[in-house]
């Protein structure tokens, strides 16, 4: 399955690679570099997402948290994100993360490269 934010619209040349869709376990997340930019691309429900890969609340990795139901938790305060929109669902973080595209093609995922 693939979750995306208009993804037709994106031009092919802004998707980028970042992982094959075995890399990622389902309830789990992985941490890409996407031009210096960190970025948590997690699994839940067979379901892939993106996200930027810093807890909005304490600047943590959220791809070390606890994936489940499409939502990441940060490890450090438990903060805990939705996956689909990047809201915070818990506290102490009050500030949403930023979303990514993504698209899943045959094995491989990619994440779309916003300017």
């Amino acid at each position: 399955m693939t979750i995306s934010l208009d993804a037709a619209a994106i031009p092919e040349a802004e998707w980028v690679r970042v992982c094959g869709t075995g890399d990622v376990a389902d309830e789990a997340a992985i941490s890409v570099d996407i031009d210096g930019e960190p970025v948590c691309v997690a699994r839940s429900g067979g379901c892939f997402y993106a996200v930027a890969d810093e807890c909005t609340h304490a600047e943590v990795p959220l791809s070390e948290g606890d994936v489940e139901n499409g939502t990441v938790e940060c490890w450090m305060h438990g903060s805990r994100f939705d996956l689909r929109t990047g809201a915070p669902t818990g506290l102490p973080a009050t500030e949403p993360v930023q979303v990514f595209p993504v698209r899943v093609d045959g094995d491989d995922v990619y994440v779309a490269v916003k300017e």
